[in-house]
């Protein structure tokens, strides 16, 4: 009975989070705040911005668990109010507005970069490309129904003009997410 009891206990405290776990989650939610104020507006209204970068990081750099609570917590913030989306805005008008399906993806973004987070390179690549390929798809078509758009033009406004960034910021990420995640993991910090 003691071992049932000590093995639940065991169980309970892996699934929880430690105050080393929600400072690295705080972290990357500002750090995922500060890169989405570094943004080229566009004619459309959906902005280029480097959150798109940061947001895959947290998972890389995380792992699956954080990375994804890390963007939650910044979507749930932006949509509270708190001005954390890019130029210093917030609120539920935003989330339900034309970026809106771009921004409720970031969790899932960060959760399919962090899936891969331990493996080599190709691998990745595949989880930052389904993030990216999640994130445009959800995006577009949030686009085209809340602005009353037609295929055509939402593809224009939403993806097309971004392809080049996305792929710099893809191919940065692999590279900067492990080094990253090695070099907190040689120091004990992660």
């Amino acid at each position: 009975m003691k071992t049932t009891t000590e093995a639940a206990r065991k169980t309970e405290s892996e699934r929880s989070l430690s105050a080393k776990d929600l400072c690295y989650i705080a972290v990357f939610t500002a750090i995922i705040a500060v890169m989405a104020q570094i943004s080229i507006p566009m004619p459309a209204g959906v902005p280029m911005t480097l959150q798109t970068l940061a947001i895959p990081l947290a998972g890389l750099v995380l792992g699956a668990k954080r990375g994804t609570l890390s963007a939650l917590l910044y979507v749930l913030l932006g949509a509270v109010g708190v001005p954390v989306f890019a130029g210093f805005t917030g609120g539920l008008g935003i989330v339900l507005g034309v970026t809106g399906g771009f921004i409720i993806t970031f969790p899932l973004m960060a959760l399919a970069a962090g899936l891969f987070a331990d493996r080599d390179r190709v691998w990745i690549l595949f989880g930052l490309i389904i993030g990216a390929v999640v994130n445009y798809a959800a995006g577009t078509v949030w686009f085209m129904i809340s602005a009353g758009s037609p295929l055509s033009a939402a593809l224009s406004a939403c993806v097309l003009p971004f392809i080049p960034t996305a792929g710099i910021k893809i191919i940065l990420a692999a590279w900067l997410g492990p080094v990253l995640r090695r070099a907190l993991k040689k120091a004990g910090l992660i």
